[in-house]
């Protein structure tokens, strides 16, 4: 009989919403987190809480425009890093050379810069825009088992500086 237990279909590999009420709701994570760090500053157990964000959007903040050069130069720094791993390797076998690094060094920025292009190439001006993606909510409610819920609501009273959008909502449906 799992259904008892909020934590079942976690320990089973499924994903499953937290069970228990919702004692808080803040507009950012960062306010949310916070409030988790204040309860266990508190020695509250902070096993039996939760945070869920609601309202899911995906942002995409676009990070400016791709230009041959652009990506040329990514894809070199790119292959460098590879290029200075391979090339410690080289530096640490017996044999090696600070030549070696060198080359390495070398010829992985070659490569990244020739990959880079190449590929930038080949999306033949689809997508010529560097962006970063999130997943950002709306609202984020701090959850807790139903039976330290009231402790935890006068816990978070005395928080300075996170101020809850709402509280005793109950419940999370």
């Amino acid at each position: 009989m799992s259904g008892t237990n909020p934590l079942a279909g976690v320990r089973a590999g499924i994903p499953a919403l937290p069970s228990g009420s919702e004692v808080a709701s803040y507009a950012t994570y960062l306010e949310a987190q916070k409030a988790v760090d204040h309860l266990s500053d508190e020695g509250f157990p902070v096993q039996h809480v939760s945070i869920v964000g609601t309202d899911l959007r995906s942002v995409e903040r676009v990070t400016g425009r791709l230009s041959y050069a652009r990506v040329a130069l990514a894809g070199a720094l790119s292959g460098l890093w590879f290029g200075g791993f391979v090339g410690l390797l080289f530096v640490l076998f017996p044999g090696g050379s600070g030549n070696l690094f060198l080359a390495a060094l070398l010829i992985g920025a070659g490569f990244g810069m020739l990959f880079g292009v190449v590929s930038f190439a080949l999306t033949r001006g689809r997508r010529d825009f560097s962006s970063v993606n999130a997943i950002l909510a709306s609202r984020y409610s701090v959850i807790c088992a139903d039976a330290e819920a009231g402790r935890a609501r006068q816990l978070l009273q005395g928080l300075e500086g996170v101020r809850p959008l709402q509280r005793d909502a109950g419940p999370l449906a």
